[in-house]
């Protein structure tokens, strides 16, 4: 198997399909629950964010949140960013009534941490933008009320970072020809378990998060775990398309 520091041209990316199997093996044979793999998933999110910008260049993060696993992922990386002493709003348009979802809802809330409804209006305040809008899964057509957010998010000042996949990308082939996304590109990225294909398009800083595979699953799925460092979830990768 390939190293992981170098270019992506000779390394195993997971496609869409391998990530779904993936998810399902750890949640079987891997006996993980699907709350374990979003909390490990949201706290990798939080130390990719204070990597990036620390609470020094501003305390404010905005977390745009979609109504899938990648929505939840942004909202348990609000709450360690709250305890790192950041003060993060919450953009959450679709809740899902799912039961893991209203829990992470409700321990926010128990924090007093904002939910908006305004996402553009709640850029202008903003110091740093977390994308939790849509993950692996994506396809198709971004459909209301993301649109006009992904659209701020192409034209915002403020960074950006992604988490699994910049919103609206096709995990396979990248920003999509036209209309939303076409021209976002995130400032950070990180990507978890490991890199998706999409990677070969992306430039910014990319993180890997996923310190809870085991060595006979990532070789089943033929890729490398990272060599995380001392306490750290996520683990900086230098890219070909990235200025080192």
């Amino acid at each position: 198997m390939c190293s992981y520091l170098i270019k992506y041209g000779a390394c195993q990316t997971l496609s869409a399909k391998a990530a779904a199997a993936l998810d399902k093996e750890l949640m079987s044979t891997g006996a993980f629950s699907i709350d374990q793999l979003m909390e490990l998933a949201g706290l990798s999110v939080s130390q990719a964010v204070f990597r990036v910008h620390p609470p020094s260049l501003g305390r404010r993060i905005l977390i745009a949140c979609g109504p899938g696993n990648n929505g939840g992922d942004g909202l348990v990386a609000a709450r360690h960013l709250y305890h790192y002493g950041y003060a993060p709003t919450i953009y959450y348009p679709k809740q899902s009534s799912n039961e893991l979802y209203q829990r992470l809802s409700k321990q926010l809330r128990d924090l007093d941490i904002p939910f908006v409804d305004d996402f553009i209006e709640a850029e202008k305040s903003s110091d740093h933008i977390v994308d939790a809008i849509f993950g692996f899964s994506f396809s198709g057509e971004v459909r209301e009320p993301f649109p006009a957010v992904i659209r701020a998010l192409e034209e915002t000042t403020r960074p950006v970072t992604s988490v699994d996949a910049p919103s609206s990308w096709n995990i396979e082939s990248g920003p999509p020809e036209s209309g939303p996304g076409s021209k976002f590109m995130p400032a950070v990225l990180i990507s978890l378990t490991a890199p998706k294909p999409l990677v070969k398009h992306f430039q910014g800083r990319h993180f890997v998060g996923g310190r809870f595979v085991s060595p006979t699953i990532a070789k089943k799925y033929d890729f490398d775990v990272p060599d995380y460092q001392g306490l750290d979830q996520v683990a900086e990768i230098p890219s070909g398309n990235q200025k080192l």
